[in-house]
């Protein structure tokens, strides 16, 4: 039997001291409502998406924001969906809701809490990194550390407290923000054909 190739724990200067990993694909950001559709059915023909979303940090007490940014990545273009101008439109709750398009992120739970309060919908086909990963005997659940333990590479942490609500989202924030969703799938696919620990 083939042996688990995952270490359970890495550090924060282990991590940091791998190569960065980056989105290489077509970025697009969806701030229309007339652009949705025909992204969503881009998305929805995509046996796998990565996803993940962005909420403007709140540096006050007692304040804060609804979720500003969702992203859905295939494995060579990703769409950013700026809520904080477009609604969460029918092809977008459709693709959520979907069984059938498997959608991979870390912490999914936190993100369909956030986008629930933007219109409640019934989630479908969705799969935690942070719950399968014990699964091949790692114990980390930060999409950062996963990344570093089963890609061998670093995602960049530098983007998170910008604010995703600004008129136009910089080159790195884009980035940033597609990198996330996007090595989910990359993750995902790497565990699913490697053997899991033995009981």
């Amino acid at each position: 039997m083939a042996k688990n190739p995952y270490i359970a724990k890495i550090d924060n200067e282990a991590t940091a001291q791998l190569p960065a990993v980056e989105f290489r694909g077509e970025i697009r950001i969806i701030d229309r409502e007339e652009q949705i559709e025909e992204a969503c059915k881009y998305l929805a023909s995509q046996p796998i998406i990565g996803f993940d979303t962005e909420t403007r940090p709140s540096f006050k007490a007692g304040v804060s924001y609804r979720v500003s940014l969702l992203q859905l990545s295939s494995t060579e273009r990703c769409y950013l969906f700026r809520l904080n101008r477009i609604p969460l439109a029918k092809p977008l709750l459709r693709l959520l809701e979907s069984k059938e398009v498997l959608k991979i992120g870390a912490d999914v739970a936190g993100d369909l809490r956030s986008l629930n309060q933007l219109r409640h919908f019934h989630d479908g086909g969705f799969i935690d990194l942070q719950q399968i990963a014990s699964e091949w005997g790692i114990e980390e659940k930060s999409l950062r550390k996963l990344s570093a333990i089963v890609l061998g590479k670093r995602v960049s942490k530098a983007q998170r407290l910008s604010n995703w609500e600004s008129s136009t989202l910089t080159d790195k924030q884009q980035l940033y923000a597609a990198t996330d969703a996007w090595v989910c799938t990359q993750i995902y696919r790497r565990l699913i054909n490697t053997p899991k620990k033995a009981k």
